[in-house]
């Protein structure tokens, strides 16, 4: 089957929504390409806000929503990015309010805004009210709202079919190839312009807030084509993951006055960011917690996780403002948050590496910023770097739709202008011989012993603390995972809905993405942001100012370049709060 858009976008979550429908609203044909029912994507998952300097609260500006967004992705976010982001995430929240979203409001009627980690006003002097809410449900409140909108601009969506090659050839995207879930077949598609928007790969981790679906899919087929992947090294955990079960629960809890508390009953953030304590960045509060538990300050009969306190807020602020995670512990840890406090314990949540951008979602295939002609990338998979080394609480949500929106434009006018290129048959067969492969294997080994040995040991050797020894076996351990995933074989034959073989095939993407982020946090000796490694404790911005491109030269052979940051009105100092 063959099909021809204009525009095709790859993910119906935030980013993939905003792609199409700004690149539809410039008058494109536009079609979604999603593996997932769109309202399904994990956008829907993010709870706390969407931050932008509204001021609706209290005086807030865009320059000091710039000035922490860069503090806190460690100075390696480049400042053009953060610039762009923090003018424009206003205008976007604004729109997203006139498209219906169903925003929380203050009693003037204004949208209301809770206080968010890393989030401060003055230059860092006091934390700031800038994370505009719909109770802890905001991104399914944008995913809902954006894909009416696709719908009423009649965009086309191919739900359920999982993208397997994008086709680029002398160095310009032509189309893509996915397989078809409900029939097993394989479909061409031309396109004049391709946007990834495939969202992120927590799935490479044991303990994570990421859907069964965030396997790293078009980040590891880009890979494998010999494009690089950027900064793949940061990788966040979310200090408060529902402990032992890594479900998450907003940081908007901590936004609205919640504590952290060791067995001490201490509140220890005190010790670690002493001006705003439990609101400090994800990484910061992350470490702080691993450490009480390492230093026997621990909760519980094994010591193994830290308290998140909400017993002193008054019910109706919890009930209200914080329905759902209020909801999760007492479904999944019986734990009522009004009562008692909450095991938490840091949750592989976000990647900020990815696919590298332009500012308008161009992908770039060098350090020189050398475009790929018709191939865009936006959201989790892409990596503008507006996060650096570590991102702030809200900025995804504010990144999927303002980078989205500018992939889109941008998108929609290259296509104006772009001619389809002749795609064939041929074109099916790397797929087809994957596909195949799979199918008829007689081989021992099984997906999913695969898959949890990988999770674990990137649990163990690659997550909030790092050190050269770790990295340096979890190398080894990949190769021969991809040794052994060469060997894997499958029990479902059949053509409709083989899930069997969308896991066999998504497994494939985490062994890349995998590999990919424990070479280039092998590689970098420094510790930023998010990569924190033990081995090598200080920031060392003389060698280490710059990004990692990480280029697959075969399995377990990895090659690097580097990007400079881009610098500007804010010189890198030491991060302290």
């Amino acid at each position: 089957m063959a099909h021809r858009h204009e525009v095709i976008v790859v993910g119906a979550g935030g980013a993939g929504l905003a792609t199409a429908l700004y690149a539809a609203r410039e008058g494109a044909d536009v079609a979604v390409v999603t593996k997932l029912y769109p309202t399904r994507s994990h956008t829907g998952a993010a709870q706390g806000g969407i931050g932008a300097a509204l001021g609706n609260v209290e005086e807030d500006h865009w320059e000091w929503h710039m000035f922490d967004t860069v503090k806190g992705g460690d100075y390696l976010t480049d400042q053009d990015a953060a610039e762009v982001f923090a003018k424009e995430v206003i205008e976007a929240v604004l729109e997203l309010e006139h498209m219906g979203l169903p925003f929380d409001r203050l009693p003037n009627g204004k949208i209301a805004q809770r206080r968010f980690g890393g989030h401060t006003k003055d230059w860092g002097k006091a934390p700031v009210h800038r994370a505009a809410h719909a109770a802890d449900r905001t991104g399914h409140m944008i995913l809902q709202t954006l894909y009416q909108q696709c719908v009423k601009h009649n965009i086309t969506f191919y739900n359920e079919f999982h993208v397997t090659d994008v086709i680029v050839e002398d160095g310009v995207a032509k189309g893509l190839v996915a397989y078809e879930l409900a029939t097993g077949e394989l479909h061409l598609f031309q396109a004049k312009a391709i946007v990834i928007a495939s969202g992120g790969f927590g799935r490479i981790y044991k303990v994570t807030s990421n859907a069964y679906t965030l396997t790293g899919d078009l980040q590891a087929i880009l890979y494998r084509k010999g494009l690089p992947l950027e900064d793949m090294e940061f990788y966040q955990f979310h200090p408060t993951g529902l402990y032992p079960l890594g479900i998450l629960l907003t940081e908007g809890a901590r936004g609205e006055g919640g504590i952290l508390r060791n067995a001490l009953g201490e509140r220890f953030m005190e010790r670690y960011a002493p001006t705003i304590k439990d609101l400090a960045p994800r990484d910061m509060v992350s470490r702080a917690m691993y450490l009480e538990v390492r230093e026997g300050r621990g909760v519980g009969p094994k010591k193994d996780h830290v308290l998140l306190d909400l017993t002193h807020l008054p019910p109706e602020v919890i009930e209200k403002k914080l329905p759902d995670i209020t909801e999760f512990s007492r479904i999944y840890l019986g734990v009522d948050p009004l009562k008692e406090p909450v095991p938490v314990m840091p949750t592989a949540h976000y990647a900020m590496g990815g696919i590298p951008t332009t500012l308008w979602g161009q992908v770039i295939q060098d350090e020189n910023n050398t475009v790929v002609p018709g191939l865009y990338a936006a959201g989790e998979a892409a990596c503008v770097s507006l996060h650096g080394a570590n991102r702030l609480g809200t900025n995804s949500l504010g990144d999927l739709v303002v980078f989205g929106r500018r992939a889109g434009i941008h998108a929609a006018r290259f296509a104006k202008d772009a001619d389809y290129h002749e795609l064939t048959e041929e074109h099916l067969g790397e797929s087809r011989e994957r596909i195949e492969r799979i199918k008829n294997s007689a081989g021992k080994e099984k997906v999913a012993a695969l898959r949890a040995e990988l999770q674990q040991t990137m649990m163990d050797n690659a997550s909030v603390f790092r050190t050269g020894g770790l990295l340096a076996k979890q190398v080894e351990i990949l190769k021969e995972l991809m040794d052994r995933y060469r060997n894997i074989s499958i029990d479902d034959k059949g053509d409709a809905y083989n899930t069997e073989l969308v896991e066999a095939l998504e497994l494939g993407y985490l062994l890349e993405v995998s590999e990919a982020l424990v070479h280039s946090a092998l590689n970098r000796t420094e510790s930023r942001g998010a990569h924190a490694r033990e081995d090598y404790p200080e920031r060392d911005d003389a060698n280490w100012l710059k990004h990692t491109l990480a280029y697959k030269v075969a399995d377990g052979k990895v090659t690097f370049r580097y990007k400079p940051v881009v610098l500007g009105r804010f010189e890198p100092k030491a991060r302290t709060y």
